[in-house]
């Protein structure tokens, strides 16, 4: 043991990936060889549209496994929307698996499905608090299973199910072990579809986990935790590392590309495999201040819609408003790691000007990406400005899990000057 009293060990813990175009395909047989034979699919309207989901079903017929279609699943899901689907399951179950297809408003709804068909209680008694009441799941899963459509969110190997609570305005999760699925069929034939608006979005998601995770506040500056402390996210760590690295590689090759050009399967493939890695390494060191700051932009919206997303109701994507605060996050933790800092940047935009200020160079490489896949000027750009500040960072406040994991400690006056700074970004 450390003499300080600091963590000496981590832990990582990933999915079984199958990755490969037409892999979804292949699905009936990895679920029939586990012994699954009738299977909920989870998946939204827009992406049942695209008839994937009801492909996927009729191949699962073919290895003897019955699949039945839930198409309600609501983009960005909400504690109500969630209990509609819940509901919708134990009514019609028991059910041998639970597939998500789709982004990760579908793998975060079917994480749900799975803990409350197969445990006691409701929704809320295993949201994380002070929301929640943080409950542990007490009894086994069904089969977890996550068919990604969209290149982005990377709940495919998390532990994390997301949601907005609608009477408080807040976003927040549910956060345990068990929630990792089992599978991740990762198949680059299925992004195809996704529009140029949901591929920026989502792409911002991929590169803000393999940055935050690559700087979150290393394993060992942890206190010694017993093993029944243990939690998923334990900060970075040398494997994480290694993902982290090699998804902000892909990116900086394809991400403008696949914006620009959706029918270019080299960098569409490149993306899933970006969003893959990047999730392999975040689901296990943790994020921190963009997405800290994410959750009360989105959960707060008043009208904005974005493009290529559903216009029925005011959102801010995810990956967009973990993105909108990056440059300015990242340019506050610079002095507590600034070595790795400007290695991420050296990856990202390996053709930067490193003549600049060494704290400016990953802000500029994220601001130009930003700037370049065509989303909003900073945070003023979906709807907020300054006398909104105070009450955004009283919602990042409430985000300790994530704060935590921050390289150096935030105040309440450090997130005012980020989000502050962050209401026009150039």
């Amino acid at each position: 043991m450390d003499a300080t009293g600091r963590e000496t060990i981590f832990t990582y813990a990933a999915p079984a990936l199958k990755f490969g175009p037409g892999a979804s395909l292949e699905l009936g047989h990895d679920l029939a060889s586990r012994g699954a034979r009738r299977v909920l699919v989870v998946t939204d309207a827009g992406v049942a549209a695209t008839g994937h989901p009801q492909r996927i079903v009729d191949a699962m017929a073919g290895y003897g496994v019955e699949g039945v279609v839930f198409d309600r699943v609501h983009v960005e899901p909400t504690d109500a929307s969630l209990r509609d689907a819940i509901e919708h399951a134990r009514d019609t179950g028991p059910w041998d698996a639970i597939v998500a297809v789709g982004g990760g408003s579908s793998i975060d709804t079917a994480k749900a499905v799975a803990l409350l068909t197969s445990n006691p209680g409701e929704l809320f008694d295993y949201i994380n608090p002070p929301v929640g009441e943080g409950r542990a799941p007490t009894q086994p899963l069904p089969l977890l299973v996550a068919v990604p459509t969209t290149t982005g969110t990377g709940s495919e190997s998390t532990t994390i199910c997301v949601l907005d609570v609608l009477d408080l305005q807040i976003k927040t999760g549910i956060s345990h072990a068990a929630l990792r699925p089992v599978l991740a069929v990762v198949d680059p034939d299925l992004t195809v579809t996704q529009p140029a608006g949901v591929t920026a979005a989502a792409g911002m998601d991929i590169l803000c986990h393999a940055l935050e995770s690559y700087t979150a506040k290393p394993y060992t500056a942890y206190d010694r935790k017993r093993p029944e402390e243990r939690v998923p996210y334990c900060g970075s760590n040398p494997i994480a590392d290694l993902w982290s690295e090699r998804s902000l590689q892909l990116l900086a090759r394809s991400f403008r590309t696949a914006v620009r050009d959706p029918d270019d399967a080299t960098a569409r493939g490149e993306m899933a495999m970006a969003a893959t890695f990047a999730g392999l390494g975040f689901g296990n060191a943790g994020v921190h201040i963009p997405h800290a700051n994410a959750y009360p932009i989105a959960g707060r919206v008043r009208d904005f819609h974005p493009a290529d997303y559903p216009d029925d109701h005011a959102m801010v994507p995810h990956g967009m408003a973990v993105a909108l605060t990056a440059p300015e996050a990242f340019r506050f933790t610079f002095d507590a790691a600034p070595e790795r800092h400007l290695r991420v940047a050296e990856l990202l935009a390996p053709d930067l000007d490193r003549s600049d200020d060494p704290t400016e160079q990953l802000p500029a490489a994220i601001t130009a990406l930003i700037r370049d896949i065509g989303l909003p000027n900073g945070v003023g750009g979906v709807g907020f400005g300054e006398a909104d500040v105070p009450d955004l960072v009283e919602g990042t406040m409430k985000q300790q899990r994530l704060l935590a994991t921050a390289p150096k400690p935030v105040t309440e006056d450090d997130l005012a000057g980020i989000l502050t700074r962050s209401l026009e970004l150039w």
